[in-house]
C-alpha cells in the first residue's frame, strides 16, 4: 500500500511538470472545487414553520451514543464593548444569563428531571465572526421531548417576563465580587492567558482593560444598571426562541438545531426515543407555544445559622481547643499558639483542624473534609454494595438543611460564590469547598452598601449543617441513581473505559470497591441504605478538616471554634456501626 501511494504521488508530480498550471488546476490540490458528498446529507435543509420563521435541523445518529443531546443556536453581530454604555449592556446580558442558568440548574431539577445537563449562553466568537447564542442539553433518549419542552419553556419565561428584582440584586452583586477577585489576582495571570485574552478582545473589537480597570468600570456601570435594562437584554437574548411563538414577530436568520441521538434496531418511528428532523422541529415549535408564568422570587437566607441558635449551642456544648496529637512520633502542636506552615489543633468534640495561609490564592480559600472509610467501609461495616458511593452523590444532589429548602440553600451558595463537591473514593469520603474570603452577598452600592457575611463564614455554616442538620430526600437519591446508571452505561460503550474496567476486575479479583457501580447495584440501594452509610462516617471524631487560603488564620480558627466546636461530640452516633469480622 505504501508503494502504491508513492507511485501515485510520483505520477501526479510528473503530470504537474508536464502540463504546467493547467494540470495543476485540474488536480485541484487546494480542494477549491465542489465535490459530491459520500452520502445523501442535506445540511442546509430549512423548515419554515410559519411565515418568516425558520428552523434548520440536522441529526447525527450512532450506535455508541447512549444519550440524546441538542445544540440549539442562533448567530448575531458582535457588539463591541468600548464605552460605559456598552459595558452596562454587557453586564445586563450577564445578569440575565446568570438568572436563567440558575433557574435551569436549581428550579429545573424536579423530583424527576427531564434533562441531565443544560446550559444557555452567549459568547462572542472571533473565529465565527459573530456572537453565538446557544442552548446545550443532554437527556435520556426516551425523554428528549420532555427535556426540550422544559428547557425551552425556561428560556421563553426569561424572554417574556424577564428577571425578578431579587435575582438582579443577587447576580449583580455576584458579578461585582467576581470582578473584585479577578482584580486581586491580576498580577498572577500567566503571560499565555493574558495574550490569549488580548487576542480575543482585539479580534472582537472590544477595549482591552487590565483586571483593575475592568473592576472599576464594572462598579461604575452596575451603579446605574436598572431592572428594565436587564429585562431588555433578556428579551434580546431569548428572541430567537420567543419569536417561534405564534403571537410573536419572526426573528432575523434561521435557528439551527443540531442533535445527536442513539441508533439501534429497536428504536423505530413511533418510539419515545426515536428522533428525526421533522419530530425535532415539531417538538421545538410546540415547546414555544406552551404558556409561561413569571418567576416567583425565592427568599434566600443571608445566614444559615441564626445567632440565637449559635449562642444556645455555645451554652449547651461549650467548645475548647486541645493539642494536636500524632501517632507517628511527631511532637504535639500547642492549643494556644499559631504554628507554621500549618496550625494544627483538635476541638473538644474530636474534630481535627488544620489551617494555613496561602497568599497566592487572592481572596479565595479551599476547605476539605476527609472522613476515612469510603467504598472500603461498605465491606468493612457491612453496608450494601454501592451505598456509600450512591449516598455521597445523593448528598451532592440534595442540600436541604434545618428549616431551609434545597432551592434556598443552593441559592445561598450561589450568592456567596461557594462551590461544593462531594466524592466517595476507595478509602474515604471527601468534601471539597471553594469559597471567597471577602464579604459576599452584599446589597447596594456606595454609601448604601450593606455587607453580607464573608465566604469563609458561609462555608463554616454549610459544614456545620452537613454534620448536624442535613435532610435526606428521595428525589435527590433518584438523581444520584440516574447519574450512576448513565455513567455505567456510557462506560460499556467506551473502549478505553471498558478496557480499564476489565483490567481492574482481573487485578482486584472482582473487588467491588475498585470497580464502577453497575445498574443492578445502583437500583438496589435504598434511601435508608445511603443515609446510614454516609452518616456513619460523619462522627466528629472521624473528621479531618483542612483549610487554606488568603485569610487571617486567627479569624478562621475563631470561626471554626464557634461553628464547628459547638457540634455535639455524639452527633450521628446513632448511625455508628461496629467493624464486621472477616472470615
Amino acid at each position: 500500500e505504501e508503494k502504491d501511494e508513492v507511485d501515485a504521488a510520483t505520477v501526479v508530480k510528473e503530470k504537474l511538470q508536464e502540463g504546467g498550471e493547467e494540470v495543476a488546476k485540474a488536480y485541484d490540490i487546494h480542494l477549491q472545487d465542489r465535490y459530491d458528498m459520500d452520502e445523501v446529507v442535506d445540511f442546509l435543509k430549512t423548515d419554515k414553520i410559519a411565515p418568516g420563521k425558520k428552523i434548520r435541523p440536522h441529526i447525527f445518529r450512532h450506535e455508541l451514543l447512549q444519550s440524546f443531546s441538542l445544540h440549539l443556536f442562533a448567530k448575531r453581530p458582535v457588539e463591541s464593548i468600548t464605552t460605559l454604555s456598552t459595558i452596562r449592556r454587557s453586564l445586563a446580558r450577564r445578569v440575565a444569563l446568570a438568572s436563567l442558568q440558575i433557574r435551569l440548574n436549581v428550579g429545573g431539577r424536579s423530583d424527576d428531571p427531564a434533562f441531565t445537563f443544560v446550559e444557555f449562553n452567549q459568547l462572542d466568537s472571533a473565529r465565527e465572526g459573530c456572537a453565538v447564542c446557544s442552548l446545550d442539553m443532554t437527556a435520556e433518549p426516551h425523554r428528549w421531548k420532555d427535556a426540550v419542552c422544559k428547557s425551552l419553556s425556561e428560556v421563553r419565561k426569561l424572554g417574556v417576563h424577564g428577571v425578578t428584582a431579587g435575582e438582579m440584586e443577587r447576580y449583580a452583586s455576584a458579578l461585582l465580587t467576581d470582578a473584585e477577585q479577578l482584580a486581586a489576582q491580576g498580577d498572577r495571570i500567566s503571560n499565555g492567558d493574558q495574550l490569549a485574552y488580548l487576542m480575543e478582545t482585539v479580534a472582537n473589537g472590544h477595549a482591552f482593560m487590565s483586571p483593575s480597570q475592568s473592576y472599576e468600570a464594572t462598579v461604575e456601570a452596575l451603579q446605574t444598571l436598572t431592572l428594565d435594562e436587564v429585562n431588555e437584554a433578556a428579551k434580546e437574548l431569548c428572541s430567537h426562541i420567543t419569536s417561534l411563538n405564534d403571537g410573536e414577530a419572526p426573528a432575523d436568520g434561521a435557528l439551527i438545531a443540531t442533535a445527536c441521538s442513539p441508533k439501534s434496531d429497536t428504536i423505530l418511528p413511533g418510539d419515545d426515543a426515536y428522533c428525526d428532523e421533522q419530530s425535532l422541529v415539531d417538538t421545538i415549535y410546540k415547546a414555544c407555544q406552551i404558556p409561561v408564568e413569571p418567576e416567583e422570587d425565592v427568599i434566600v437566607p443571608h445566614t444559615l445559622v441564626l445567632e440565637e441558635d449559635l449562642s444556645r449551642a455555645m451554652e449547651e456544648h461549650p467548645p475548647s481547643w486541645n493539642e494536636g496529637s500524632f501517632t507517628d512520633g511527631t511532637p504535639n502542636t500547642p492549643a494556644d499558639k499559631l504554628t507554621r506552615p500549618f496550625t494544627l489543633r483538635r476541638l473538644s468534640n474530636g474534630m481535627r483542624i488544620g489551617v494555613a495561609r496561602n497568599e497566592a490564592e487572592s481572596q479565595r480559600g479551599h476547605l476539605r473534609i476527609t472522613a476515612p472509610g469510603g467504598r472500603h467501609a461498605e465491606k468493612m461495616l457491612g453496608f450494601p454494595s454501592g451505598s456509600m458511593a450512591v449516598g455521597a452523590r445523593a448528598m451532592q444532589e440534595g442540600g436541604a438543611f434545618g428549616p431551609w429548602t434545597r432551592e434556598q440553600v443552593e441559592l445561598f451558595c450561589v450568592d456567596h460564590l461557594l462551590m461544593v463537591e462531594i466524592n466517595c473514593i476507595e478509602e474515604s469520603l471527601v468534601f471539597d469547598f471553594l469559597f471567597p474570603t471577602t464579604n459576599v452577598g452584599n446589597v447596594g452600592f456606595g454609601d448604601d452598601l450593606k455587607l453580607g457575611i464573608t465566604g469563609t463564614e458561609a462555608v463554616m455554616q454549610i459544614v456545620r449543617e452537613i454534620v448536624v442538620g442535613f435532610h435526606w430526600e428521595e428525589d435527590a437519591l433518584g438523581r444520584s441513581k440516574q447519574s450512576f446508571r448513565s455513567a455505567h452505561e456510557g462506560l460499556q460503550k467506551n473502549l478505553e473505559g471498558k478496557s480499564t474496567e476489565v483490567i481492574m476486575e482481573a487485578m482486584t479479583s472482582h473487588d467491588d470497591r475498585f470497580l464502577s457501580v453497575d445498574v443492578n447495584t445502583v437500583n438496589s440501594v435504598t434511601l435508608n441504605d445511603a443515609q446510614s452509610a454516609i452518616m456513619s462516617q460523619l462522627l466528629p471524631s472521624n473528621l479531618d478538616i483542612s483549610i487554606a487560603g488568603d485569610f487571617n488564620v486567627q479569624d478562621v480558627l475563631d470561626m471554626a471554634f464557634k461553628y464547628l466546636g459547638t457540634i455535639p461530640a455524639d452527633s450521628n452516633s446513632d448511625y455508628q456501626v461496629e467493624v464486621q469480622k472477616s472470615d
